[in-house]
């Protein structure tokens, strides 16, 4: 301070100059985390939302209590589709997700639960919140729904490279803004009495003057003795810094689809690949966690013995194929006597047909009888 001191001293006219005011500014970027989960979670659950939840028993649909919870109206609340996609959400985010049935038959996604662990004994849940409501009751683990996502170190993970992330963002966009600012000097006549009002009075000039030309699509000031305006850059960078952070961002969503084993193509509308990217998606992503809910509703909806009898829940979404588009395979499969048509039917999604002859098997395009010869040699 002491070089500082010596120059405000022999100029005393440029002490004033301190006191006007330069704005620097530090953001976090704390979004980018929730855009990058979001657009992948979301997506996720979006596409097994669409599922169909079938309650089955001797491979006959039951349109029972639980095909409506399940399909149309899981609680007072919710539809189907947004008790589901929440669920995913919960499972994928908080790498857990409970869902209990209260006693009026609907069926609630914990916000929050303590899981009691046991060696022998199953597993007891209590303090479950829903909203804000909290149980006072306790949960076994036979009574509720209970899904992990198997996967504890995504979140340690995807915290350190958010943190990487937001702040490489961080700099480009403090470079973006510092390349796409105007920038001019002021040139002032310092000789006057430069005391604490007119100060004031200069600052003022001066914040109305760039508020001019900030907002204005034409600005028009008037020219003063001794104040001059000299513009030093015009805010133009050809847009490359905007690219840069858009492809920043998008680098950061494709490592947490990469993750999650979502196909880049899917998350970001490509339409080039889409084939062979929906059937990496359903192999990789999607079937198991369809699988995963598919086990818990069995284990928890029926016995041991119910479930060895017929009883059963099937989850049909993306996994279940289109019958238009694969009529030819549908065809070879009947003609070559490898499958019946209700075995087909199956394939497909569809329930058996009670009409015996479709579980015979048959052969070529006439679709004879297999264990039959009409003429000709045997």
């Amino acid at each position: 301070m002491g070089l500082l001191d010596s120059v405000l001293r022999r100029n005393s006219e440029l002490e004033w100059m301190f006191d006007l005011d330069i704005v620097m500014e530090s953001t976090h970027r704390a979004y980018l985390k929730r855009i990058a989960l979001e657009t992948c979670i979301n997506f996720i659950a979006r596409s097994i939302s669409m599922s169909e939840f079938r309650v089955l028993k001797d491979g006959k649909r039951q349109l029972n209590d639980w095909h409506y919870l399940l399909n149309i109206r899981p609680n007072t609340d919710m539809s189907a589709t947004d008790f589901w996609q929440k669920v995913i959400h919960e499972l994928i985010y908080e790498n857990e997700v409970l869902i209990v049935l209260s006693d009026n038959n609907d069926l609630l996604i914990a916000d929050s639960f303590t899981r009691n662990n046991f060696a022998v004994y199953e597993d007891v849940f209590t303090d479950v919140l829903v909203n804000d409501y909290t149980f006072k009751r306790s949960f076994r683990m036979n009574e509720v729904l209970y899904m992990t996502y198997n996967n504890e170190k995504l979140t340690s993970f995807l915290s350190g490279m958010f943190d990487d992330y937001a702040e490489l963002f961080s700099r480009m966009m403090e470079n973006s803004l510092r390349a796409n600012q105007i920038r001019g000097t002021v040139s002032i006549d310092a000789t006057q009495n430069l005391g604490a009002e007119t100060q004031t009075r200069l600052q003022n000039f001066i914040n109305k003057l760039f508020k001019a030309f900030k907002s204005n699509s034409v600005a028009i000031v008037p020219k003063l003795k001794g104040f001059e305006y000299d513009e030093v850059a015009n805010g133009s960078d050809n847009g490359k810094s905007v690219e840069e952070l858009s492809t920043l961002k998008r680098s950061l969503i494709n490592d947490v689809a990469d993750i999650l084993g979502i196909p880049y193509a899917l998350i970001h509308g490509e339409l080039a690949e889409y084939e062979t990217s929906i059937k990496a998606y359903v192999r990789f992503c999607n079937s198991p966690l369809v699988k995963k809910i598919q086990d818990e509703l069995n284990a928890k909806l029926f016995t041991r013995e119910e479930y060895l009898s017929g009883h059963k829940v099937e989850v049909f979404g993306l996994t279940t194929k289109d019958l238009v588009d694969h009529a030819e395979a549908v065809d070879k499969l009947v003609a070559s006597g490898a499958f019946t048509r209700n075995e087909v039917r199956e394939l497909f999604g569809k329930e058996r047909s009670e009409n015996p002859e479709l579980d015979r098997f048959v052969i070529t395009k006439n679709y004879q009888s297999a264990d039959s010869v009409e003429g000709g040699e045997k």
